[in-house]
């Protein structure tokens, strides 16, 4: 099976080692971001520094400033890595390793640009905004992704794309000393939270038959007994059917579907147009269409249609990449398998061949590994042993 690891530019930029190490891992590919949220990372190995802090979400190479110029909405540069181009001095440094540089591009995913620009940030039935979650409704939040993915996917020396959080966002996040976890949400009460009540969103609720005051209203209402403590337990479609009524239910998820899915066919269009013949387009999925997040819910009939296939969340028990991998089984396209390979951050990289060789039973035709550059020295010796035994 191909296998490719993730990496920030920063792991490599500054260590003349670094790329030779990465591809010593027995790796052919390696996803690198181009296009980033916020975050603070340990760099075990760099011989510079310990720990990169990436304040804000930002774009790792120098945008063109014609496509953006004039524009409320464009991306933020990066000033945490040395140099004007960190992504294009790691991509090269990486091919020359012998690697195949792939780029990393997180679209519906920008603290900055919630907080910078917050009518651009999904709304909650409280009133809520969460600045973390642009609504990919909005016209200027979607022209200003489509154009982002493109000119973050399409770098030079790059033979492919993953394309993150490329759908909806919603309540659940990573924050900075996240204070959430007092009240149980279940996967249900979860997508209500999700909802988002902008303008937009408002009217294509109405356009589904669902009046955007009634929908709001039903949505706080279902929630008041998470909140006086007796949880919501509830789950699947059947759960949000339960907590909203099936016509209520359908309105939002038949509005929510559509405008995912013309935000991911406009999304990848933009790249295919931007990119040489034979670019390859993957999107972080989640086969259960409503959910929400990094790894943005689609339905398998229609992204394999759209995208040259998916990278799918395979960590955990078998059930879990059953979970994932088999409504996709079949259906041809590329289905990448990502393992978590940072035992302090929940992955599993001792038992890596035996997963691996599951997730390729259920179909999986290639592998990812979250993530090279966090992971410890053991961590990647048991990645290496593992990789040289699948072949």
């Amino acid at each position: 099976m191909k296998a490719g690891a993730f990496l920030y530019p920063w792991d490599i930029v500054g260590d003349p080692d670094a790329a030779a190490r990465i591809a010593d891992l027995g790796v052919r590919q390696v996803t690198l971001a181009s296009a980033y949220h916020s975050t603070r990372a340990l760099t075990p190995r760099h011989p510079a520094h310990r720990v990169v802090t990436a304040e804000h979400a930002a774009v790792l190479y120098p945008p063109d400033p014609d496509r953006w110029a004039g524009r409320a909405l464009a991306p933020y540069r990066q000033s945490w890595t040395p140099g004007d181009d960190p992504y294009g001095e790691a991509a090269g440094a990486l091919a020359a390793a012998g690697l195949e540089v792939h780029s990393w591009v997180v679209l519906a995913h920008s603290s900055r640009l919630g907080a910078e620009h917050p009518d651009t940030s999904v709304v909650n039935a409280y009133g809520d905004r969460y600045p973390w979650a642009p609504c990919i409704a909005r016209p200027a939040v979607r022209a200003y992704l489509v154009d982002l993915a493109a000119e973050a996917a399409a770098r030079p020396g790059t033979h492919g794309t993953e394309l993150e959080s490329c759908g909806w966002y919603g309540f659940a996040h990573l924050h900075a000393h996240d204070k959430v976890a007092g009240v149980g949400l279940g996967e249900a009460a979860q997508y209500l939270m999700s909802l988002c009540f902008c303008p937009e969103c408002r009217e294509g609720y109405g356009e589904e038959g669902a009046d955007p005051g009634d929908l709001s209203a039903a949505v706080r209402r279902a929630l008041e007994p998470v909140w006086s403590g007796a949880g919501s337990p509830e789950s699947g479609r059947d759960g949000i059917e339960k907590l909203l009524g099936p016509e209520r239910a359908d309105a939002t998820l038949r509005w929510r579907g559509r405008v995912a899915r013309t935000f991911q066919e406009e999304a990848v269009a933009s790249v295919r147009a931007a990119a040489p013949p034979g670019f390859q387009v993957l999107l972080h999925a989640d086969p259960v269409p409503y959910r929400t997040g990094a790894n943005v819910g689609v339905g398998a009939d229609h992204i394999l249609t759209v995208a040259d296939g998916v990278v799918l969340p395979c960590t955990g028990p078998d059930s879990a990449r059953e979970a994932v991998l088999g409504p996709f089984a079949g259906r041809g396209g590329v289905r990448a398998a990502n393992f978590g390979i940072v035992t302090g951050m929940g992955g599993s990289p001792r038992t890596l061949e035996r997963d691996a060789a599951h997730a390729a039973s259920l179909g999986a035709d290639e592998l990812r590994l979250y993530h090279a550059g966090l992971a410890s020295g053991p961590d990647l010796e048991a990645v290496a042993e593992a990789l040289s035994r699948l072949g």
